[in-house]
């Protein structure tokens, strides 16, 4: 796809049906995805609700927000009611719909100092995993904190949740290397095991943002396999007969671009995958004579090279490998 046919692609509607892996569509132009940072997206099972991070260009200010479909459109996002006072990002719903996961520097339990971490001798913002309880009557109850080894470190990142209540997610911990790599915590009678890593292959490789289908088929992640065409790209394992995990596999079509690729999720329909990437306006030189006014919508909109929401279609991808439902 030429970036003249990305950039048209960018005008359709949310709603409008993808063309299998190469029809990308940006979420929400102007309204979810807009000049600063979004990433993250966690849509209810109607597709009617979606949860998303909102940054500032060096993300060091984050904060979960949400919008409301209003037809085909999506409505202006408000701050998600249990966010708006601590570092929080990247949530995940779980595949019943009832608890939203997220991560937070907010102090553990009362008393507590927010959580900090450190790496290579440099301290940094730190992150838990937390997660809200829908009520009967909608809404969220407070926020609750994961306890046990999960924690432990407070390098954890974007979660993602299974049927079988198994929590994957990203993080650095003693047998990542010096990397990141994925883990999967799973579900006990009484809580969580300690994390065991996600086998795909030599630790040197950067893997974050797991995506796992809730029957844990297969797991989408941000990294670099040695073929990356940017920072990051999106890539898919699939789970084998024999219980390993099978030589992940570079996405193609438009997925991945020589921007930066990463944080995805999967939505309910079959094939659906979300996104987010800094995938911007090319600028061809010399350009048309710019006005002051034009120069400012360029370079404020969502194209400019902030990080935006993207949906994509990896049905094909899935049948290939016996996937269909």
């Amino acid at each position: 796809m030429t970036m003249k046919k990305l950039v048209f692609a960018t005008l359709m509607a949310f709603g409008a049906s993808a063309s299998p892996l190469m029809a990308g569509e940006m979420v929400g132009p102007g309204v979810i995805s807009t000049g600063l940072q979004e990433t993250s997206v966690a849509i209810t099972a109607d597709g009617n609700t979606l949860y998303f991070m909102l940054s500032d260009m060096g993300e060091t200010d984050d904060t979960i927000m949400v919008s409301h479909k209003k037809g085909k459109t999506w409505g202006k996002p408000e701050v998600a009611p249990f966010s708006g006072l601590w570092h929080d990002s990247e949530p995940a719903l779980s595949p019943d719909g009832k608890r939203l996961y997220f991560v937070s520097n907010r102090p553990p339990h009362p008393g507590d100092k927010s959580v900090t971490a450190s790496m290579a001798g440099h301290e940094f913002t730190g992150k838990n995993l937390w997660y809200v309880q829908a009520k009967a009557g909608g809404g969220w109850d407070a926020p609750v904190h994961v306890d046990g080894a999960m924690n432990d470190g407070a390098m954890i990142y974007n979660p993602s949740v299974a049927t079988s209540g198994n929590i994957y997610f990203s993080a650095h911990r003693p047998d990542s290397g010096k990397a990141y790599q994925i883990y999967v915590a799973r579900r006990t009678g009484d809580g969580y095991a300690t994390p065991e890593l996600v086998p795909l292959g030599d630790v040197a490789n950067n893997r974050m943002d797991p995506a796992v289908d809730p029957a844990e088929r297969f797991i989408v992640y941000a990294g670099n396999e040695g073929d990356s065409l940017g920072r990051a790209d999106l890539y898919i394992a699939f789970h084998q007969a024999d219980g390993s995990w099978g030589k992940p596999e570079h996405l193609g079509g438009d997925i991945n671009s020589k921007s930066l690729e990463n944080a995805p999720s999967l939505g309910h329909a079959f094939g659906e995958l979300y996104l987010s990437s800094d995938r911007g306006t090319e600028v061809a030189f010399p350009k048309k004579q710019d006005t002051a006014a034009s120069l400012q919508a360029r370079l404020s909109g969502p194209m400019n090279g902030s990080r935006n929401l993207w949906r994509f279609d990896i049905a094909d991808v899935l049948r290939a490998h016996g996937i269909d439902h």
